[in-house]
């Protein structure tokens, strides 16, 4: 026998709808049984509207009214429906999945790109793939020819130096599915494109070294593969000969963007008997990270014998002393926006027909920390 503390059920020990739970839910409707899987069905009679009508709110289609889409969104949560992400994509022309192609050697803008895009995805019910590349491998074009072909993607983000990459844009091309790039160097008006202002970034980053009495400055720039590293070394020998500066050719190293070449600069930057800058801009923290490194076991102090600053605002720019002067580079927003405008074209065009704006310029912050200081 049933005690009065237990709900509501019928003879088939179905829950019965808490009409309190919302009074705009259809009542008298029956929720499945517990441990049961809720299906559209379920959501559509509870709501009292059609399946149609709750797949165009799961899949956050306009045209809904807005206590339709509240009534829909109330029936799911209350019965913890889950679109089934086959099911969603066999019933339509879409696979609500999209993928990132990138090979890059910092772990910490990786991880920042897939948070980005990842947040965006969750937004729309979308999911997201992840497939790291080989950009020097004889067979990255019929990699990404034989992925794009096994799997439904409804669009790509491309990072650099694929994003650059004439074989990579061909395969992809040829699959015919959308894809958006961060951050390219070469063909601006080839595709849609998300970025950052790298060259007025390292221009500004410049003009504070110069501010502080700096005229000594050595550079080192990143993988010549990337983009952003011309990018970069454009807005440097900019703010130098705005004031009057030559740079140094023996002062500006090559490096690859990782902390095993930040510490071969700084050899370079400080072997005995040879004149050294009295700052340092790297392209990037990790680099920077190295040279610092180098500097302190050769007792070389930090701003007061030397300023050295980074670009990106890497997690370890304050987990090391001094903290590191630094351009923070938006990048979890960037991938963000990278796949907001590919969801924006795999969902549906504005009410009113209107195209949407596709390249995106964010904004990037100069960070003054504890590595640079006047001269």
């Amino acid at each position: 026998m049933r005690s009065r503390t237990d709900p509501d059920t019928d003879a088939r020990g179905t829950l019965l709808v808490d009409i309190k739970a919302s009074s705009e839910l259809k009542p008298g409707v029956n929720l499945p049984a517990s441990g049961t899987v809720s299906t559209i069905n379920d959501v559509a009679r509870l709501a009292g509207v059609s399946i149609k009508t709750v797949s165009r709110v799961m899949n956050n289609e306009p045209n809904v009214r807005a206590e339709t889409r509240v009534k829909v969104q109330e029936a799911a949560n209350l019965l913890h429906y889950r679109p089934n992400l086959l099911a969603r994509s066999l019933a339509g022309a879409r696979s609500f999945l999209i993928g990132i192609f990138y090979d890059n050697p910092n772990p910490s803008y990786i991880n920042a790109v897939q948070n980005g895009a990842i947040r965006r995805c969750r937004e729309s019910s979308y999911h997201l793939l992840i497939e790291p590349q080989d950009a020097h491998s004889p067979d990255l074009e019929r990699n990404i020819a034989g992925l794009l072909a096994t799997i439904r993607l409804d669009g790509v983000i491309l990072t650099p130096p694929l994003c650059d990459m004439a074989v990579v844009l061909h395969a992809v091309e040829a699959a015919g599915v959308p894809y958006v790039r961060i951050s390219p160097f070469l063909n601006p008006g080839r595709s849609p494109i998300v970025r950052m202002d790298e060259a007025r970034a390292t221009y500004e980053m410049t003009q504070h070294l110069i501010a502080m009495g700096h005229r000594d400055i050595g550079f080192v720039l990143g993988h010549p593969e990337h983009g952003g590293t011309h990018l970069r070394y454009q807005g440097f020998t900019k703010a130098l000969s705005e004031a009057g500066i030559t740079p140094r050719p023996d002062w500006v190293k090559q490096g690859f963007f990782s902390y095993e070449s930040g510490i071969e600069a700084g050899k370079s930057f400080f072997a005995e008997g040879k004149p050294r800058p009295t700052a340092i801009f790297s392209s990037n923290d990790y680099m920077a990270f190295g040279i610092m490194g180098v500097a302190q076991q050769m007792g070389i102090r930090i701003p007061e014998d030397i300023s050295i600053c980074g670009f990106d605002d890497a997690p370890g720019s304050i987990l090391i002393w001094p903290h590191v002067t630094t351009i923070r580079q938006p990048v979890e927003d960037i991938a963000y926006a990278a796949a907001d405008i590919l969801l924006a074209k795999a969902e549906v065009e504005d009410a009113d027909g209107t195209k949407r704006d596709t390249d995106r310029m964010l904004p990037f912050e100069l960070i003054k920390r504890n590595s640079v200081g006047p001269v």
